[in-house]
């Protein structure tokens, strides 16, 4: 069991988990049959619980975490084995399965993630990590929580510290053979560089598309085509989602371009005339441009636009550029709430702000246009369901909130409205109150969300659900020291040339890529 779920781990760890889907189903399958019957392989090794507990929710299962309640006090590790070993691998499992929290009360993993996260602490700081752990992993799940992950850049940190023989095949009774473990990494290698090939080529049609559409001649808009495609290639990695990334980064472009617009130049009148322009869509030569500028950014959205849905009708068999359209005009209709607010210096109702925030947050044009990219059929009627609207609802209010928590203070000094001071009203002005309550609130439609994205079933298929989630954990990850990556884009720039660029660094010897040839095999045969 131990050996089964380490080598699904890594081959999801590594990037190349969707060669061997099939088998990994069939083995998971197998291990939630175990887990039913209460297989004292699986139920009485702290490690193997631990991590079949993480990998059998988020791949679907239903998995009570009552299955961990042998290990929700810190007495459970210091009376057990692991504990006489100072085991960190063990440590570092439960940890990480207790951050797979879907359900709105769950005290035991509640308590195994205050308890194990700091015994971790106590190793770090005291030198005593486990000789079979690295000391960078445990810092590094620490530092970034499963919800704040970017898949390809721990990809890229995962086989950069992969090592034949002591790999994450940790204990030494199970490892798998050194000759397969380099296969392995010789796929993911092969893997990453070639999706980077593909990245390479995206940034510089994204780099002609802003000179065709003349985005690069409005001075007050950020247009960062590197950065915007980092953000599509860290949650949609896979090389066949091109088209998907594509429509994801124009209109992210075009988004902080319309934002730019109503936030900083534009008069009233330009941004009534911006509207009415996108609300006409194909009769919006009868409305003819208040100005060269909203001209510019008005033909780049409607003929971007029109391209997109030519490609999205392609795989989803339909018209879908009323429903892109409807997406854009929602987006400014918030977006001139907002600058109303500012002028007139009125304050809204936290509900009044909510209804406004959550589509000026832009995810409509961005996620919803792209997800008709990513492969799977979505039906109007599923796009307009309840199980679709919830997923866009919980993402939304995540990334809203997240935007406002690092935001407030810079907004406040600007005149905008925020909920960080909308709430604090509400608590007698203590802005403290006021953060735990939006903190709160994120935690909570962050459960809801990967509820809905790791069960089985759906109406909305299983790889768009998935991108919801994705998003989330992008928006984390931009904002985990609570400052907004977009607006001071240090790490941006590092982060997207890791996943974009730069080429991995292994250790000069350490793979022969010619083996990538043979590598599936070697992962099916792990499996087996």
């Amino acid at each position: 069991m131990y050996t089964q779920l380490r080598m699904v781990d890594t081959l999801e760890k590594m990037g190349i988990s969707s060669s061997f889907s099939g088998e990994i189903y069939t083995r998971l399958d197998m291990i939630y049959s175990s887990w039913l019957a209460n297989d004292e392989e699986i139920m009485l090794d702290m490690t193997t619980c631990a991590m079949a507990f993480r990998l059998l929710r988020l791949h679907g299962y239903d998995i009570p975490s009552e299955g961990l309640a042998q290990f929700s006090e810190e007495s459970s590790f210091h009376e057990s084995v692991q504990g006489h070993l100072n085991d960190t691998e063990a440590l570092l499992e439960l940890y990480k399965a207790s951050q797979v929290h879907i359900m709105e009360e769950e005290p035991i993993l509640e308590n195994i993630c205050s308890w194990s996260a700091e015994l971790l602490k106590q190793q770090l700081c005291s030198n005593k990590i486990s000789r079979s752990v690295d000391p960078a992993e445990v810092e590094h799940v620490l530092k970034f929580p499963h919800y704040a992950t970017l898949d390809r850049l721990e990809h890229r940190r995962n086989i950069e510290q992969f090592r034949p023989g002591c790999s994450m095949m940790l204990k030494s009774a199970y490892r798998v053979s050194h000759a397969a473990e380099e296969k392995i990494l010789a796929l993911a290698t092969d893997g990453f560089h070639s999706s980077q090939a593909v990245y390479q080529q995206e940034l510089q049609h994204l780099e002609s598309w802003v000179r065709e559409m003349r985005l690069d001649e409005l001075e007050f808009a950020r247009v960062m085509p590197m950065h915007t495609l980092f953000s599509s290639a860290s949650t949609m990695f896979p090389s066949e989602l091109s088209e998907a990334r594509i429509a994801w980064s124009k209109n992210t472009m075009l988004t902080t371009a319309v934002d730019d617009l109503f936030d900083v130049v534009g008069a009233r009148e330009e941004l009534e005339n911006f509207i009415t322009l996108i609300e006409m869509w194909d009769a919006h030569e009868e409305v003819g441009f208040y100005s060269e500028r909203v001209e510019t950014l008005f033909r780049a959205v409607y003929n971007t636009s029109n391209e997109i849905a030519a490609k999205a009708a392609a795989v989803q068999k339909r018209n879908v550029i009323g429903h892109i359209a409807e997406l854009w005009a929602e987006l400014v209709r918030a977006m001139m709430v907002e600058t109303e607010w500012r002028m007139s210096g009125r304050v809204p109702s936290m509900e009044e702000y909510m209804r406004v925030a959550l589509p000026s947050i832009a995810l409509g044009p961005i996620l919803c246009i792209s997800l008709y990219l990513v492969g799977p059929e979505l039906p109007d009627d599923v796009v307009r369901g309840h199980e679709y609207s919830e997923l866009l609802r919980h993402t939304n209010i995540c990334s809203r909130l997240k935007n406002d928590l690092a935001t407030y203070e810079r907004e406040n000094a600007q005149g905008k409205v925020n909920s960080v001071p909308l709430l604090a009203r509400r608590r007698g002005g203590s802005i403290e109150a006021a953060e735990r309550e939006v903190k709160g609130t994120v935690e909570a439609s962050r459960r809801k969300l990967l509820r809905l994205v790791a069960r089985k079933e759906g109406a909305v298929p299983r790889p768009c659900r998935a991108l919801f989630w994705n998003i989330c954990k992008a928006v984390h990850r931009f904002f985990y020291k609570g400052e907004d990556s977009y607006t001071s884009p240090t790490e941006l720039v590092h982060a997207g040339n890791a996943v974009v660029l730069d080429p991995l660094r292994l250790p000069a010897g350490m793979i022969d890529l010619t083996a990538a040839s043979t590598s599936k095999a070697a992962g099916r045969a792990c499996l087996s």
